[in-house]
């Protein structure tokens, strides 16, 4: 392949198949299907694997959760991790919807005590819950109001914000007692395509790029961030292939804060953006090669858990064979993952004692209530009375979240009784102008929108609704800077149950 480097020759016959076996599980961090650890992942886990990341479909709920990753942490020395950055990402609370509005909303209150209480609250759920390493914060700068996958996930538009924020939220997930991963390295936030369905391009000039992108990450990696986490996104000034897979995006985690040692984690491998090029394997072996450390596998959500496991360690078991990798190499990526428990051991000698779920999750709702109060504003007239119709015209999918969020309607619903949703929009029950004619006038119209400056779709929609309802009430998920242009406005920024909580309130008092 053009670019690769030369290979070098095969591994020495003196390294046993166990060795080799050992080697390829150091650098790997598979997802699996269900509540309870399969038999594969058992052996591997015996084995010497790296880690596991953690899915809804893993943790319907908290003591759930604990039994599976106490299972775990049995069977092996490996890092359980999760991808638990609030508000419309949750994985413990993607049954109810996260307790906590999310980035956006903490990034809007601009209250570093607040942010650090946030994460150690989080924190401290996540150890209740067994986990190791929260794969957050989100570091990347919201710089592009058209961007279909990080939006309200980021904390702003502004570097020294996202910096000064993103430092409080690892602070405070030390506090709670575990590590934490900043990502997407070096910057997702001003792209325009999600790269869970293709490659985006991060065209920047490097100075740009130092301007903008990196400082959340420096800030973070100065405050004790544990790991980075790197984005399957071009950034041409560093190389042609995606960050994930580039070995001048590595170099430069390395060079974080003066010299970064912690493990360079690669986002989901079967993530669109590599999974079809250079294809799911050979994605492996190219991370290994640009100096990755550890090997997200991604989600096995409708797939075979024990078979993408093994398609991505016999790819590095053949890489090894051929000589484009070494045993040597990947032990030392490994001793990187080995130092993470280490230091969650510290962080939770310094917290004391974990306190009970039921606190850990009240004292969670009790800060996202705060931050949601503080964080959701109105503009015009948005009190209804009366029973609504909901018309959610959101049409693309999270996929971040694995899930488009119900949790306004639900909360619409627990508050008036007899609402009605409609979703126009993505799996659309009617257009949204067969929806109208059947509203009667006397009802109230609340609107729920999250791209309507991105998605051509959902502004039309949005336009003729108003011509219709001029006095409809528009909530909107999505980031301040890609909010429609209307009368009667809530800035609820993003979906958790905290934002909807907040939201639903100003709209029904």
């Amino acid at each position: 392949m053009t670019g690769m480097p030369a290979r070098r020759p095969a591994v020495v016959p003196t390294v046993g198949a166990d060795d080799v076996r050992r080697a390829v599980l150091g650098v790997l961090m598979p997802g699996f299907t269900g509540t309870q650890p399969p038999p594969w992942l058992l052996d591997a886990a015996r084995d010497g694997l790296a880690g596991v990341v953690l899915f809804a479909g893993n943790t319907p709920d908290i003591a759930t959760t604990r039994a599976l990753t106490d299972a775990l942490h049995a069977a092996g020395q490996l890092v359980v991790a999760v991808d638990e950055e609030g508000g419309d990402v949750s994985r413990l609370q993607a049954a109810t919807g996260s307790a906590l509005p999310g980035l956006a909303a903490l990034g809007v209150v601009d209250d570093a005590e607040l942010t650090r209480r946030t994460g150690a609250a989080l924190g401290a759920l996540l150890r209740t819950a067994g986990v190791d390493l929260d794969l957050a914060p989100v570091l990347d700068v919201a710089s592009e109001p058209r961007n279909p996958v990080v939006g309200v996930r980021s904390l702003g538009a502004d570097p020294a914000l996202v910096g000064r924020h993103g430092a409080a939220l690892v602070a405070g997930l030390h506090d709670g007692g575990v590590a934490a991963c900043g990502k997407h390295f070096p910057g997702h936030g001003a792209t325009t395509t999600d790269s869970h369905l293709d490659l985006p391009e991060l065209d920047v000039d490097a100075a740009t790029l130092a301007r903008r992108d990196l400082p959340p990450f420096e800030a973070a990696a100065a405050a004790g961030m544990d790991a980075v986490l790197t984005a399957h996104v071009r950034v041409p000034v560093l190389g042609p292939r995606p960050a994930s897979l580039e070995p001048a995006v590595t170099a430069l985690a390395r060079g974080l804060a003066g010299g970064f040692d912690g493990p360079v984690i690669t986002d989901a491998l079967d993530m669109g953006a590599v999974a079809r090029d250079p294809g799911f394997g050979e994605a492996c072996v190219q991370a290994l090669e640009a100096g990755a450390d550890l090997l997200c596998l991604g989600t096995t959500a409708g797939r075979d858990d024990e078979r993408l496991f093994r398609t991505a360690l016999g790819a590095v078991t053949d890489a090894l064979a051929t000589g484009r990798l070494a045993v040597a190499q990947l032990t030392a990526s490994a001793a990187r993952t080995d130092r993470l428990p280490e230091r969650v051991a510290a962080y939770r000698a310094a917290a004391g004692a974990a306190v009970p779920s039921e606190t850990a999750s009240t004292r969670l709702a009790a800060v996202g209530a705060e931050t949601a109060r503080r964080a959701v504003s109105t503009r015009g007239d948005v009190a209804r009375s009366g029973t609504p119709v909901l018309l959610d015209l959101r049409r693309q999918l999270d996929h971040a979240a694995g899930r488009t969020s119900t949790a306004f309607a639900d909360a619409l619903a627990r508050r008036r009784p007899g609402t009605e949703v409609v979703a126009t929009g993505r799996a659309a029950a009617a257009p949204v102008g067969m929806a109208l004619e059947r509203i009667d006038p006397g009802r109230p119209v609340v609107v729920l929108t999250r791209e309507p400056l991105a998605d051509d779709g959902e502004h039309a929609d949005l336009d003729a609704v108003l011509a219709a309802r001029p006095d409809a009430v528009v909530v909107h998920a999505g980031t301040s800077a890609a909010a429609p242009d209307v009368p009667n406005l809530v800035l609820a920024h993003g979906v958790g149950r905290a934002n909807a909580e907040e939201a639903v309130g100003r709209i029904t008092s």
